[in-house]
């Protein structure tokens, strides 16, 4: 069994900075892609960023050049790093995981941008 946990949300003053995290856990051979994605109260859930098992990354325009994502193949663990933080930036931040062409998701963080 596999299980993704994010961590690192909370609340969040408009131009200030988190870092997500996403722990990947159980049986689970390589993992290719890691991605986030993320929720708004009443939106379909939308891509925010990805990145390859050797590093290559991409970002939705939304976030580009305000977003890293990064990851540590050795732990299994990836990471966002959300800098210039928007209100519009407010949602349920959700890790996914693919592996042996199966996606894993975890159940979210809540990411709260005070204006």
């Amino acid at each position: 069994q596999v299980q993704v946990v994010e961590s690192g949300g909370g609340l969040v003053q408009a131009g200030g900075s988190l870092r997500l995290s996403c722990a990947v856990s159980g049986s689970i051979f390589r993992i290719n892609y890691m991605g986030w994605y993320r929720q708004a109260p009443g939106k379909q859930r939308e891509w925010v960023a990805t990145i390859t098992r050797g590093g290559n990354t991409n970002y939705a325009d939304s976030v580009k050049g305000r977003f890293t994502i990064s990851r540590d193949n050795a732990k299994n663990t990836g990471y966002l790093q959300m800098n210039s933080l928007k209100p519009e930036d407010t949602a349920v931040y959700y890790c996914n995981a693919n592996s042996n062409r199966r996606d894993y998701w975890g159940q979210g963080t809540q990411v709260t941008v005070s204006s």
